[in-house]
């Protein structure tokens, strides 16, 4: 008869996973969650499960102690044990794991560790609310799913660290307590106990470091770094995230992209065992809105935007020649699905594209017995005919048509229909991983709640040369050296040609109406650092999490990280954010000011 286990002086052989045929004969150790016990009388089974996998434990009231019995039979899903037994053949296979084909016959088991029953089942939690699950978030991350994300993720990064660090990149960590320069999101502020009324900001990107490592001669940098943004959140945001950064001096746009494309080329053949083609199409920004209402088109499928400007520039209907005049009208074709796109359809469709600041939605259903529109009556039968050429339509296609005194309302909201009408037919392939660059995008973009013109980026990327005679009074003009990588739809990377020229970088912080001192107040360090040598310097930040979730398939970041946020940016098994103490805020010279 074995002896009593003790856990502090046994060491597990492996992992349950582990084991195979090979294993047979052997005696061994193993150490686990208990996924389900089945007692048949005097016989019981254990499936015991770690992060590997799961193995069959088979207790024998003849051929085991009765201490080792009594505890196998105590046994309750999620408990914690310990168990020595010899490994065996199954009698029957069992196809659903891959130690299927062995088992291990036990001598000797005890229970470390007992468990409270779950509020939900580990591997079988569907039916369970997001909030339940996110409480238990420790429980919900033992499921055999979540055990192989992080397996994966953690490959991902690992990947990522050898190939830049084989490709002459150094790793190099960047303060997590900074200066705040806000001109982006909102910054997470973190008040100061020793100078008191001052605060550090949570970074949003280690962006003026990398910058300011280039100016140091470091040449190639990278880091897995950890980022911050107060911002309303959504399925691929959260308020905490990680980026891969990295940034290289004496380059330009396409060497970036080159070193970029090698890297997610090898990384997609490593992780997922799939070639992607390089190099990735590069597509300018103002083709990118016009042809796909975006400036991150997914183009596994067509359904391209038209320009109807041409069918129906001297057409008396009003809404199309209002529309015309500052603005413009544009359609999809929707081809071979005109037979299952019914009324209600169309009418929720309608709602759908209001949500995008559209102010209607036209379409014209063609079949072969009758035809629906909603806008034909108001044209003539050449505008029609100039409309089906230029949409290419035919028998069983369905138009659909938005105009609008602003051309980008009227993009953006076809934009947007175009995904939702490739997503309920299944227009592309969903085992596709199709890439592209989206390049010369505007340096500024207008607020309209700040009335002023904001960097489409940052503030420290570069501008064409040939443009930057309109930076003072033609701002909306200038193009900048930025670029984004697309996925499936799904910007996962973006970076620019920097700013390394502290004459240039005055001009554009100007642009911006920013005055001298804020200037000084915000950017002095940057801008005393071009004055002692800056070399031309690029770079890239692919958000992590983004690019995790798009490779394994999963429709929200939630599922790649291991302890996530909801929707008001609380984490709900801790409950944090928390309220602190008088003696605290005290310290920080702080004072809760009630509503």
């Amino acid at each position: 008869m074995e002896d009593e286990l003790n856990f502090s002086n046994e060491k597990r052989t492996k992992y349950c996973g582990e084991f195979n045929k090979e294993d047979v004969n052997k005696t061994v150790t193993v150490m686990g969650w208990v996924l389900k016990q089945r007692d048949h009388g005097n016989l019981i089974f254990i499936d015991l499960r770690d992060r590997t996998g799961v193995l069959q434990l088979t207790i024998s009231q003849e051929k085991t102690n009765e201490q080792t019995f009594k505890e196998a039979a105590l046994c309750r899903a999620e408990f914690v044990v310990i168990a020595k037994g010899v490994v065996n053949l199954r009698k029957e296979k069992n196809e659903k794991i891959k130690t299927g084909e062995i088992e291990v016959n036990v001598l000797n088991l005890k229970i470390i560790s007992k468990s409270k029953t779950p509020p939900f089942e580990i591997n079988n939690n569907s039916n369970t609310s997001l909030e339940l699950k996110l409480k238990y978030r420790f429980l919900e991350l033992r499921n055999e799913e979540f055990q192989k994300t992080f397996l994966l993720r953690h490959k991902i990064t690992k990947h990522t660290r050898d190939f830049f660090s084989e490709n002459g990149f150094l790793e190099i960590e960047t303060p997590m307590l900074i200066r705040s320069t806000p001109e982006g999101a909102r910054d997470y502020l973190v008040p100061s106990r020793v100078h008191k009324g001052s605060f550090y900001a949570l970074p949003q990107s280690p962006q003026l470091y990398k910058q300011l490592l280039m100016v140091a001669g470091f040449d190639r940098y990278f880091q897995i770094a950890r980022c911050f943004r107060d911002e309303d959140l959504r399925a691929d945001r959260q308020p905490e995230f990680s980026q891969i950064d990295l940034e290289m001096s004496f380059v330009n746009q396409e060497d970036v992209m080159k070193i970029n494309e090698k890297f997610v080329e090898s990384l997609f053949l490593k992780i997922l065992n799939i070639k992607i083609k390089t190099p990735f199409l590069k597509m300018p920004y103002q083709e990118a809105m016009r042809k796909y209402g975006t400036d991150k088109p997914d183009i596994r499928f067509k359904l391209e935007i038209k320009s109807l400007k041409e069918a129906v520039l001297n057409s008396n209907f009003k809404i199309f020649k209002d529309a015309l005049k500052n603005g413009g009208v544009f359609a999809i074709n929707l081809k071979n699905k005109a037979e299952k796109i019914s009324r209600k359809n169309l009418d929720k469709l309608t709602e759908f594209v209001k949500t995008y600041k559209a102010k209607g939605l036209f379409y014209s259903k063609i079949l072969k017995e009758n035809k629906t529109s909603n806008f034909e009556k108001f044209l003539t039968e050449e505008e029609i005919k100039l409309i089906y050429e230029k949409t290419e339509a035919k028998e069983n296609d369905v138009i659909f048509i938005i105009s609008d005194e602003k051309e980008e309302n009227a993009l953006k909201s076809l934009g947007a229909l175009r995904l939702k009408l490739a997503e309920d037919f299944e227009l592309y392939n969903k085992d596709e991983f199709s890439f592209l660059w989206v390049v010369n995008f505007p340096l500024f973009e207008y607020d309209e709640e700040e009335k002023r013109y904001v960097s489409k980026h940052h503030p420290f990327t570069a501008v064409f040369e040939e443009d930057m005679p309109n930076l003072e009074n033609n701002a909306e003009k200038c193009r900048s050296k930025a670029y984004d990588l697309v996925l499936n739809g799904c910007e996962v990377g973006g970076g620019s040609i920097r700013i390394h020229n502290k004459e240039v970088q005055d001009k554009v912080f100007k642009a911006l109406k920013l005055t001298e001192k804020e200037i000084e107040e915000k950017f002095g360090f940057l801008m005393n650092a071009f004055s002692f040598g800056a070399p031309p310097h690029g770079g890239m930040a692919y958000g992590l999490d983004r690019l995790v979730m798009l490779m394994l398939k999963k429709t929200s970041i939630r599922d790649v990280i291991a302890f996530p946020k909801v929707q008001n940016a609380c984490e709900l098994m801790t409950n944090s954010p928390s309220k602190v103490n008088e003696k605290q805020l005290e310290e920080l010279n702080i004072k809760i000011k009630e509503k």
